[in-house]
């Protein structure tokens, strides 16, 4: 990527400087935030999409509906026809209403949509890019020291905090601190640039900064990053709320998915076999185990942020997102952007006065 020209001029940007003896931790976050800004470059891995919302009465603010977390777009429309149909099942006051969002999902099993209305709301497909710091080593920041953790961790299984993005509003007129400030506005420019992307693509990056100059920063996402030998770093779980949240997922992979995945453990052996009481007759097996259920402990005993298995390191990284901004708010897919899978539908047909007709999906389905 490549920053090109100034940032508008009339898309000013509101700065909150905090003050050290009344907003410590604030200056603290800033204090931090400088010095990854000065001690990294951004590396920008891609596009991600998700569901955002308008109301009459939000101005220019809108809300995260579905998370901005989706590999494609049409997983993001997918997420949205179920979001509507749920709300048609269990929400809907009337039949007139519940008529309104099913005929939203109709639309969404067959077409492409990227933006709706039903009933009061506006629901838009949004488009985020990610990326993440980097140092001159090519390692990828992990977890500052003022990202939030829990002061008594909880290891329990399924222990996680909130879902990434769950009630975000996202406010292009909010405040920022001076670093966050300096961020957005020299991230207004960037645009793919490179040999590896089609024409369809760059072309699309440039016009994205004309009709959407202005870019909003989504708060900071953690993940399980891998690598093995010289490769590079690829992607080891799903973006979480917290680094705890993702040392969790680590954890448990740790315990009990890659020994699976590797053959150490039976997948049919009992959900409650893990690294620690899995017994293989085979030394050498024996022994790729122990080395699984020591980088579980080490990880568990400290917050530590990298460990180590044979061959493969694993890293909780801290990675952010942005949203491209225009005069009617959050940007779009792109026509370049490639979807996976096709519409289709998800759920079996529910009917204006609320009935789930499950015998008639069982007959298409045997068909």
């Amino acid at each position: 990527m490549n920053e090109k020209g100034a940032g508008p001029a009339d898309w000013p940007v509101v700065v909150r400087v905090p003050v050290e003896p009344v907003e410590p931790v604030e200056a603290a976050m800033e204090a931090d935030a400088l010095d990854a800004a000065l001690h990294s470059t951004l590396a920008v891995r891609g596009p991600l999409f998700g569901v955002a919302t308008q109301r009459t009465g939000d101005g220019r603010r809108w809300r995260v509906a579905v998370e901005v977390t989706h590999g494609c777009p049409q997983q993001a429309r997918d997420s949205l026809n179920s979001l509507l149909w749920f709300r048609a099942k269990d929400e809907a006051k009337d039949r007139a209403e519940r008529r309104a969002l099913l005929a939203a999902v109709a639309r969404l099993e067959s077409e492409r949509v990227d933006e709706l209305t039903v009933l009061d709301t506006r629901y838009r497909v949004v488009r985020a890019e990610e990326y993440a710091g980097m140092d001159a080593n090519g390692d990828i920041e992990t977890p500052r020291p003022t990202d939030p953790e829990p002061l008594t961790p909880d290891w329990g299984p399924g222990t996680h905090g909130p879902r990434v993005d769950a009630d975000l509003v996202l406010d292009p007129d909010a405040p920022l601190s001076p670093v966050q400030a300096s961020e957005r506005l020299s991230l207004r420019s960037l645009v793919y640039t490179g040999t590896r992307f089609p024409d369809s693509v760059l072309g699309d990056s440039v016009r994205a900064v004309e009709s959407h100059p202005d870019v909003l920063l989504m708060p900071a996402a953690f993940q399980v990053v891998e690598r093995s030998g010289t490769r590079s770093w690829r992607p080891g779980s799903a973006l979480h709320v917290s680094a705890h949240d993702a040392r969790v997922t680590l954890y448990f992979s740790l315990m009990w998915f890659r020994p699976r995945l590797r053959g150490l453990i039976s997948h049919e052996a009992p959900r409650d076999v893990d690294a620690h009481t899995a017994t293989p007759e085979d030394a050498a097996a024996a022994a790729e185990l122990a080395a699984f259920a020591q980088a579980a402990d080490r990880l568990r005993g400290g917050r530590l942020n990298q460990v180590e298995v044979p061959g493969t390191a694993l890293r909780i990284v801290r990675t952010r997102r942005l949203l491209r901004w225009g005069p009617d708010g959050p940007e779009g897919p792109r026509p370049s952007d490639t979807n996976t899978q096709e519409p289709e539908v998800i759920h079996p047909r529910l009917d204006e006065d609320g009935i789930v007709h499950f015998e008639e999906s069982a007959q298409e389905e045997a068909s």
